[in-house]
């Protein structure tokens, strides 16, 4: 996929914050370690967020590719992994991909390839399923259905992913954001309708569709889970 300007600018600038910035603060979060108040209502809700997405996919996935796009520090593919899957766990941050492979037991390495750079990479391949949490958020509803239309040919059964829902709250939060210099926020979440994605996607060239599996909201933490089927 060649990137368009703004895939690409928003990419370039969520690698500069989870890589060079908020490392340290993932890490973290991602532990046992104790948090504040509000990164533990953060952590509680990606938590479930990261089961309803998994509850999309068989429980033996035996023999399935799966790609885990924005694997983080690697939860969701260990997960993945202990479901008989080869995992192909990919994230635009080379210092969180590290802290996966490290983190991931030993015994489950020989099913997982991590590697760092664009999800959308052909170079990854093919797939049966791919999930995609919380790494889609920060980009545009045209951005995101080329995207989709990207991934489609090389997925044969469904892409999971998640998006900020279109909220009173959200769109206010996102309006004040933008108040700030850049420099001073990190990547901005777009707040999507599932509808617009679902045309976005069509009109670039996807023949599946989006449906709206399950909306978490606990505490800073509010994302909907999308199902895309081929």
């Amino acid at each position: 996929m060649v990137a368009t300007p703004t895939y690409g600018a928003t990419r370039d600038r969520v690698e500069e914050y989870f890589d060079r910035t908020a490392t340290k603060t993932w890490e973290r979060l991602t532990s046992d370690a104790p948090v504040s108040g509000i990164r533990q209502t953060v952590r509680e809700g990606r938590d479930r967020m990261r089961a309803i997405m998994l509850s999309r996919l068989p429980s033996d996935l035996t023999g399935k590719r799966v790609l885990d796009a924005g694997c983080g520090t690697g939860a969701m593919t260990e997960e993945l992994a202990r479901r008989g899957a080869e995992v192909v766990a990919i994230d635009i941050s080379p210092a969180l991909v590290e802290i996966a492979a490290k983190r991931l037991p030993e015994g489950l390495a020989p099913q997982v390839t991590f590697t760092s750079g664009d999800m959308l990479s052909t170079e990854l391949g093919s797939f049966d399923h791919v999930m995609a949490m919380d790494s889609m958020i920060y980009y545009e509803a045209p951005d995101l259905g080329r995207a989709l239309a990207h991934l489609c040919p090389r997925v044969s059964d469904s892409i999971v992913f998640t998006v900020a829902p279109r909220t009173a709250f959200l769109m206010a939060f996102w309006g004040l954001g933008k108040l700030f210099p850049r420099s001073d926020r990190s990547p901005t979440m777009i707040p999507h309708n599932p509808r617009r994605l679902s045309h976005e996607a069509t009109r670039n060239g996807a023949t599946g569709s989006i449906s709206e599996i399950e909306r978490v909201s606990r505490g800073f933490y509010i994302s909907t889970c999308l199902e895309y089927r081929t």
